[in-house]
């Protein structure tokens, strides 16, 4: 885990002052896949959002792991939170914990919360609102005829025109769906539970994939999934890169039976130099930036979180281990 050195400039943790009502304050590790100065930020954003809780880097949890009640955890590497055994909450800064359902070491009668930021929500229905709005004017076709020096203008259709398939049903699911049909478009959703999939994803001229990854979701979108959708469709990937069968999509959009692929996530990120996906026509990437978390947003969630399991109530967002999310 890269753990920040005492002397690196960080932020001290808080005294062990008790709080306002006179108990201890609760002590908190912060911990992840962070360099020295992600972690700087998220201290300071996490420190000024509960000022009453004592925040600890890795080395000072690991001085006396019996007093840390908390884990705020962002992609933590496995077995960051071995050894931690008086745990009351695991708090991802992230959205998706599958990394953290994965690790074994977690331990598994610890609740455990994922982020839902308002924040977050918000970029990633304006990701998907400029995916689909582009993908509905032929944005990305006119950036390759700019390319190839070629003026030739398309038909213009209407947004009533496009039906758009949101895979999802959360938080970020309904945010998007709302922006789109804000827009205009005939948005139908479909989650866990709903109708058989390949029926709507013939309806469907744009699909959207929001879907958190699980055992059940891994690999979703192959070839079938694909072979479903109606010639010249077009995906918009912002759920995780292993839902979907790079050499399938490769080969759908080879063929033309897809116009075109917008890919936010990736098997392996940084997405290594040699992939297609770099330079193939009918993709567009992001280099996993729709909706990055914000700080400041972010960190008031986490506290209201703490202040909730302080005083006894149940935290928002808890995972359902069994569901994957």
């Amino acid at each position: 885990m890269p753990v920040p050195p005492s002397d690196a400039g960080h932020p001290a943790p808080p005294s062990e002052a008790p709080t306002s009502g006179g108990a201890p304050p609760m002590k908190v590790i912060l911990a992840g896949d962070l360099d020295a100065g992600e972690w700087a930020a998220w201290h300071a954003a996490l420190a000024a959002a509960l000022p009453e809780a004592q925040w600890l880097d890795a080395e000072a949890a690991r001085r006396d792991p019996t007093a840390v009640q908390v884990a705020v955890v962002a992609n933590p590497p496995p077995g960051s939170l071995a050894g931690l055994h008086h745990l009351k909450l695991i708090q991802s800064l992230w959205a998706g914990v599958d990394r953290l359902l994965a690790d074994p070491t977690v331990p598994a009668e610890v609740p455990l919360a994922r982020m839902v930021d308002p924040a977050m929500s918000a970029a990633m229905a304006e990701t998907a609102l400029w995916a689909v709005l582009a993908l509905h004017r032929g944005f990305f076709a006119y950036q390759q005829r700019q390319r190839e020096g070629l003026w030739r203008q398309h038909r213009q259709r209407r947004a009533a025109e496009v039906p758009v398939l949101v895979l999802g049903r959360g938080e970020m699911g309904g945010r998007v769906a709302a922006a789109l049909r804000t827009q205009g478009y005939p948005v139908t959703t479909w989650g866990r539970g709903g109708p058989p999939l390949q029926a709507q994803l013939a309806a469907h001229e744009i699909v959207v994939n929001l879907l958190p990854l699980t055992p059940q979701t891994r690999g979703l979108l192959d070839a079938r999934f694909l072979a479903a959708m109606p010639p010249s469709a077009a995906l918009v990937n912002l759920g995780r890169g292993a839902h979907v069968v790079d050499a399938d999509l490769l080969a759908a959009l080879d063929s033309g039976h897809l116009r075109h692929a917008v890919l936010d996530v990736f098997h392996a990120e940084p997405l290594p130099a040699a992939h297609r996906f770099w330079r193939h026509p009918r993709v567009t990437m992001l280099p996993h930036a729709a909706a990055l978390t914000d700080h400041a947003s972010a960190a008031q969630v986490v506290a209201a979180n703490l202040r909730a399991l302080r005083e006894g109530a149940v935290p928002a967002h808890l995972v359902d281990r069994a569901r994957g999310y």
